[in-house]
């Protein structure tokens, strides 16, 4: 099984970058977003925004700097669907998955945009989707 989970753009500052969203959407940034990674619940899609170092802002229509984003979908079986998306016309870059399995794999997709496949400790499915653990709200 694979969920869109989130729709992620790169910036310099997360935090200041989820405010500006925030405010356009009437939507809040949601708890525990920091400077490494902040984000914006749309129902069961999360508009994220990670720190990049050296970020360089896109100058659309221009392709010297293209637009920068990247899609992470939620597994149940990594492995199986690292299967599905290779023959499909993938390419694995990267494996970012510990021992237990959990963790996530950069892609690129037939024309090189990345994705990743996820899997996050914690996360159980159902027929709807996957269900994320409650965050402790002292954290």
């Amino acid at each position: 099984m694979l969920r869109l989970t989130d729709f992620i753009i790169d910036c310099p500052d997360t935090m200041k970058l989820a405010a500006f969203y925030s405010e356009v959407t009437g939507l809040p940034v949601k708890e525990g977003s920091d400077e490494n990674w902040a984000g914006i619940r749309f129902g069961e899609i999360e508009l994220a925004f990670i720190q990049v170092e050296d970020y360089r802002a896109p100058q659309w229509p221009d392709s010297e700097h293209p637009k920068q984003f990247h899609l992470d979908f939620e597994v149940d079986d990594i492995e199986a669907e690292e299967h599905r998306v290779l023959a499909l016309g993938a390419t694995l870059q990267r494996d970012c998955t510990g021992p237990e399995g959990y963790g996530f794999r950069v892609y690129t997709d037939p024309i090189g945009h990345p994705f990743c496949l996820c899997r996050n400790k914690g996360v159980t499915w159902t027929e709807q989707g996957p269900v994320w653990p409650k965050r402790d709200q002292g954290a």
